[in-house]
């Protein structure tokens, strides 16, 4: 079993990992497209996120507006979601389960086999949480999802 240091480590990296996928999950520039026109002045900037579309114009002003229906929305579009989400929750409960786990914590006992047991648990589900985000996070940079 790892030393207390590589294991805190290892968790600290973990969590900025799935603070960074909380912050992945709620900004809308999933899918950008711009249009300028025959003025630069009317120009703006279009943003597609899982949430919601936005509209930036070259005066600075931006508007958001939610989807109106997560069932309007097309199916690929939904499994990413859905994925992005199960990718959140297996994160918060991995980090959980690894805090148990860890040296440094008094949680499950003094066995040692035990507390290592438990960590390994926290380990698997974390790669679970990111094979859950591998998918629809590589499908976004190929082309359009919806």
């Amino acid at each position: 079993m790892a030393n207390s240091g590589l294991q805190l480590l290892g968790f600290a990296m973990a969590v900025l990992g799935w603070v960074g996928l909380v912050a992945a999950t709620a900004i809308p520039q999933w899918q950008m497209s711009s249009y300028a026109g025959d003025n630069i002045i009317t120009a703006q900037a279009m943003y597609k996120g899982l949430w919601m579309d936005c509209v930036t114009q070259s005066t600075g002003l931006m508007s958001c507006k939610m989807y109106d229906s997560v069932l309007s929305l097309p199916a690929s579009m939904q499994a990413t979601r859905a994925l992005m989400v199960v990718s959140l929750v297996l994160g918060f409960l991995a980090m959980f389960v690894a805090t148990m786990g860890m040296k440094c914590t008094n949680c499950g006992g003094d066995d040692k086999v035990k507390k290592a047991r438990i960590a390994m648990a926290g380990g698997i589900i974390f790669i679970v949480a990111g094979m859950s985000l591998v998918l629809p996070s590589s499908l976004a940079g190929q082309g359009p999802l919806w």
